[in-house]
């Protein structure tokens, strides 16, 4: 393969659950994912900013049970040829960002990665892209550049950088004197005062030959496993899905403690780029559009005397009356009220969530698929009822139940039902009975979504009560 040198390979890690911003953000459908500010999902707008002249397409690290989401974000915002690499488990960054730099290598050998979070917002795209270039010439003389954000107020959920001395001939670069792990308030407002330290935003422009050399030398582990998953790795479709037993031999560990706490080649550039990792919601209400009276709203809200809140609904009507500096989040099956202040601590109640047993903890009730998605409507003793969407041209795996019939009524679109061999073609207000043992399909042959009425009846109505017969997904 031809070098390339000066090709920026974008390398988007989307391995994060956004506990933080529950009920909103769970683990079947974390915050990058959703629209947090504006029209576009996190997702979209973090790839979209690594596009045009000088850039390659983007190495996207993720969850395999996210894949089909991640693709279908990337070709909506019009992403094209993204080489999606698939986690069996989550080992935190520095193995996922040792496996991108072993592809990067060898697919753009000379290039540079420009690493970030898939759910970091920032307001300034222009000044982004002059840092950028700092960045980037910095890292062709063999540094590890990370983004510095000057701080705008004393955040105790951020860590912080230090700078040092200036690097010659590297203008805007300083060394990095050391990183400071997230302070408390007093230290964190020392810090704000003295108008030294920076945020740590989490990204990091380095080539991969650079960056497999710290790894190398700092975190030895890590890049074995990783080169032993890149060598064991298939193709599923359109994904890379990495050697699941030796990804899961790479040590457990950030890229900061495996290399940039302990490298000499670290350096950061100072920039105002109007940056949040969004992993609260109070740092959502922070840089979120607001009222008058301080308000963030979004959804079917209506507010009376209420003052600095963040409230958002997903389709519930919601009131607030006389509140002051509080988050109301509602969705459609749980409900987040506090005040701003103890935005860190809703981490601690998922938590305690998930201890009781509780699905919503990290599931939601529309429950993301290749083929579209379905919801929960009715669970009852023995029945259960959910709404069913299928995108055009797609549809569900071949499969038979051992514990329940189905009725399928369809209520938009046109569906093309298999059912024990028969073909039956339905369309608005048809139904169709799928007895107990029956092989069937659904499929979508229409240009416009199919919707349909699901109704189970049977002693178990539980997911893991499908058969596989055939998949076009690939999944068991």
């Amino acid at each position: 393969m031809t070098p390339t040198p000066g090709t920026i390979v974008p390398v988007i890690l989307s391995g994060g659950t956004g506990t933080r911003l529950w009920p909103l953000s769970r683990e079947t459908y974390p915050k990058q994912f959703w629209p947090l500010i504006g029209p576009q999902t996190m997702l979209a707008a973090t790839a979209l900013r690594a596009t045009g002249p000088g850039f390659a397409p983007p190495i996207l690290v993720c969850n395999e049970a996210h894949r089909f989401l991640v693709a279908e974000q990337l070709r909506a915002a019009g992403i094209t040829a993204p080489r999606i690499v698939l986690e069996a488990e989550g080992r935190n960054s520095a193995p996922a960002v040792a496996v991108a730099a072993l592809l990067a290598e060898e697919w753009h050998p000379g290039g540079v990665l420009w690493i970030m979070p898939a759910d970091s917002a920032i307001a300034d795209e222009a000044a982004l892209r002059e840092v950028l270039q700092f960045a980037v010439a910095g890292a062709e003389a063999g540094r590890i550049v990370t983004f510095g954000m000057r701080p705008t107020a004393p955040e105790t959920g951020y860590g912080y950088i230090e700078p040092g001395e200036e690097l010659p001939g590297l203008p805007s670069l300083r060394a990095v004197q050391r990183f400071v792990e997230k302070p408390d308030a007093e230290r964190a407002a020392a810090f704000v005062a003295g108008g030294r330290h920076l945020w740590n935003s989490g990204q990091f422009v380095a080539t991969a030959a650079t960056m497999i050399a710290e790894l190398a030398s700092h975190a030895p582990a890590v890049l074995e496993g990783a080169r032993a998953a890149v060598s064991g790795a298939v193709r599923d479709m359109d994904f890379i899905r990495l050697d699941a037993a030796a990804f899961r031999l790479c040590p457990s560990i950030s890229i900061d403690y495996a290399v940039m706490e302990h490298t000499n080649r670290a350096a950061v550039v100072p920039a105002s780029l109007g940056w949040s990792d969004v992993g609260s919601w109070d740092a959502l209400w922070q840089i979120a559009a607001k009222d008058g009276a301080g308000n963030a709203v979004q959804g079917p809200v209506h507010l009376l005397d209420a003052r600095n809140c963040l409230v958002r609904s997903e389709g519930m009507l919601t009131g607030v009356i006389g509140l002051e500096d509080a988050v109301v989040v509602v969705t459609d099956d749980a409900v987040l009220a506090m005040h701003r202040s103890r935005a860190q601590d809703v981490k601690t109640l998922v938590e305690r969530l998930r201890a009781a047993g509780l699905p919503q903890a990290s599931e939601h009730r529309r429950m993301y698929r290749p083929w579209g998605h379905y919801e929960g409507l009715i669970k009852g003793d023995r029945f259960q009822v959910k709404k069913i969407q299928v995108r055009p041209g797609s549809k569900l795996s071949l499969q038979k139940h051992f514990h329940r019939a189905e009725h399928w009524v369809v209520v938009h679109g046109t569906a093309i039902v298999h059912r024990d061999g028969e073909e039956i073609l339905l369309r608005e207000n048809e139904s169709v009975y799928l007895p107990l043992g029956c092989v069937h399909r659904l499929e979508n042959p229409g240009k416009i979504p199919l919707t349909l009425i699901e109704v189970q009846v049977g002693s178990y109505t539980g997911e893991d009560d499908i058969v596989r017969i055939e998949d076009t997904y690939g999944r068991a």
